[in-house]
């Protein structure tokens, strides 16, 4: 299960709204307990590809961010972008990308503003996509 606050999903949700007609991204930094994991903060970051289709996290902010995670006592949980045009559900290229079976990959769709979804996934070695209980509170 993964935790969320609910200033946490606005914060994302805002930033991936003003990221647009492009795909916004970040990362997720929290505490482990047992099975529970808990987002404590997120990290915004720019999509260097500037493109509605695909993202790359700029390299610079993606290094101060996880140097902030250990500064905190944090792990990488996760990372998040958005689909503006598309259904929260990673896509081939998420898939393919997805290098780390221990995180957690957030989905943010756009495609209809007045109902955004977001959905957590975990996306294993073998590339199997399997959905993970997102609580936001």
């Amino acid at each position: 299960m993964l935790k969320m606050k609910k200033e946490d999903y606005t914060k994302i949700l805002e930033f991936c709204k003003e990221g647009l007609p492009n795909e916004s991204c970040g990362l997720l930094g929290g505490t482990k307990e047992g099975d529970v994991k808990t987002i404590e903060k997120v990290y915004l970051l720019t999509n260097i590809d500037a493109s509605n289709e695909h993202f790359s996290m700029d390299p610079k902010e993606q290094f101060a961010a996880v140097k902030d995670m250990r500064a905190n006592g944090y792990q990488l949980l996760g990372n998040f972008h958005s689909h503006p045009e598309s259904p929260s559900r990673p896509s081939e290229e998420d898939k393919r990308l997805a290098f780390d079976p221990k995180i957690n990959y957030l989905i943010l769709s756009l495609m209809d503003m007045e109902n955004p979804v977001l959905n957590a996934f975990v996306i294993d070695a073998e590339k199997n996509v399997s959905k993970e209980e997102l609580v936001i509170e």
